[in-house]
């Protein structure tokens, strides 16, 4: 049995660093924690020849006010991920794979160049482009075009949803079923025609926070429950931030919902006449409104939200799963019109 290694102490960083010939025996890199995320340890490895590295390594039990459980061997799965996106997406926008080390649940990236600064919080100070908005559509589409091409000999090593099932369905989904009755029976039926298709890999966390700007670029992060399955969930994952911040900043409501709404739009022209596109935004207002009761509802609510913004994205989300929206545009403007305080 392996020792445990806590990759946030940084002498214990350092002597695995050193043991497994990653660094050389004198070298004493810099490494910094970072803070943030709730499934992985992450530090910052900065050694003296300029090169960086992000060492993550998963956890077992989620930094989470409620019980949070998944299998930390879900780091092999962030670890593929980059290894089969990289190629496939625009130069830049996946970091490289330096190792993995699944023994001890752990990898290492590149790390983003400086400067560098967080989509999450560059879009919640008010700093809304249009041009990364519409990068980061085309990079989704072009993650779900590439590997809906690829879909046969991806099923092998991306088919399983375990990951999925225990850290969005079961976490967002279904336990928010618990938390709102009355929308017990909308989770339901979308869980199970969640499941019951395997079209496109899904990033499955395809959120504002996991993206770093770098030069104008957007580099998407954190690919540990990426699977085979209904790409609809991450365009509602993703609609979901932006009218969330729609909500939250009432000065930029107007221009946050022309940014989701450009968002589907730009994504949609992207993926072209995909097979799987067939009712595509049916399903991903039906994510969209799962997704925006599941923030306030489930076991990851956003932080950045007050009560009273809960309360009313809550009673928004409830009213429209009633009779969900034809269209995303339809959906942007019924919520809008919602949650007016």
């Amino acid at each position: 049995m392996l020792p445990e290694l806590d990759i946030e102490q940084p002498a214990a960083l350092l002597a695995y660093l050193r043991a497994g010939g990653w660094i050389e025996a004198q070298e004493a890199p810099r490494m910094t924690v970072l803070s943030g995320g709730v499934s992985c340890r992450t530090v910052l490895v900065e050694r003296a020849s300029g090169e960086g590295w992000v060492v993550k390594q998963a956890l077992a039990q989620l930094r989470v006010k409620v019980d949070w459980f998944t299998s930390p061997e879900r780091i092999h799965r962030e670890a593929l991920s980059i290894a089969v996106l990289a190629p496939l997406c625009p130069p830049g926008s996946v970091p490289r794979l330096i190792f993995e080390d699944l023994p001890h649940y752990l990898m290492a990236m590149e790390a983003v160049p400086q400067p560098h600064a967080n989509w999450k919080q560059r879009l919640l100070a008010g700093d809304l482009q249009t041009d990364h908005v519409r990068q980061f559509a085309r990079l989704l589409a072009t993650i779900h075009r590439e590997t809906g091409l690829r879909r046969d000999a991806l099923m092998a090593e991306f088919g399983d949803r375990t990951f999925y099932e225990s850290l969005r369905l079961e976490a967002y989904y279904h336990y928010s079923g618990t938390q709102v009755p009355e929308a017990a029976a909308f989770y339901a039926a979308l869980i199970a025609a969640t499941r019951a298709r395997q079209d496109t890999l899904v990033h499955g966390d395809y959120s504002p926070k996991n993206v770093l700007v770098h030069h104008g670029q957007l580099v998407l992060l954190d690919y540990e429950v990426a699977h085979m399955g209904e790409p609809a969930f991450d365009l509602g994952f993703s609609l979901t931030h932006l009218l969330s911040k729609a909500h939250h900043l009432p000065a930029m409501r107007r221009e946050f919902s022309a940014a989701a709404l450009l968002y589907w739009q730009t994504y949609r022209a992207a993926i072209g006449d995909a097979p799987w596109a067939d009712g595509l935004e049916a399903r991903a207002v039906r994510h969209t409104l799962g997704c925006l009761l599941a923030r306030v509802a489930g076991r990851s609510p956003l932080e950045y939200l007050d009560a009273g913004e809960w309360a009313r994205q809550r009673a928004a989300a409830v009213a429209l799963m009633a009779d969900p929206p034809a269209s995303v545009e339809a959906l942007i403007a019924g919520f809008v019109s919602r949650i007016q305080a």
